[in-house]
């Protein structure tokens, strides 16, 4: 059975340290917002195998730290937990979203209205781009989502 729900940062950083930077510390992973941030997890049958932050900046949010278990990965779960993170954003009022999106990963954002921007970068020797976009209405996100 899967169940979203809000979470305590702390219980992201093992799986965002698991998935996106295995060969670092569990520090490497841990943002000095995270304690200011709404943090969501996506658990089957108990288990914690999706994360995902969100920091609001007035109607402006950026969300951060997207990351599903390898084993689970394809399946949907992320997609899940992204829709459920844009209807909480519409709810909330936020109006734009922002995120710093691995290049590689920049065709799943666009399916969310995400487009890239000209702003990329690299970290770790991974190369990345800002993408944008518009928050839909909570009715909007709910016909997507399905």
């Amino acid at each position: 059975m899967m169940q979203i729900k809000e979470i305590r940062a702390e219980d992201t950083w093992q799986l965002r340290r698991d998935v996106m930077w295995p060969q670092q510390s569990i520090n490497y992973v841990q943002l000095p917002e995270d304690k200011s941030g709404q943090h969501f997890g996506l658990y089957l049958s108990g288990e914690l195998v999706s994360v995902v932050s969100l920091f609001v900046a007035g109607q402006r949010a950026q969300f951060r730290k997207l990351a599903t278990l390898p084993r689970h990965q394809g399946k949907g779960y992320g997609t899940a937990l992204l829709h459920h993170l844009l209807k909480e954003a519409s709810a909330q009022g936020i109006t734009q979203l922002w995120c710093n999106a691995r290049q590689e990963k920049a065709e799943f954002y666009k399916r969310f209205g995400l487009q890239e921007t000209s702003h990329t970068f690299r970290k770790g020797g991974k190369d990345y781009v800002v993408m944008e976009g518009s928050v839909a209405t909570p009715e909007a996100a709910a016909s997507t989502a399905e």
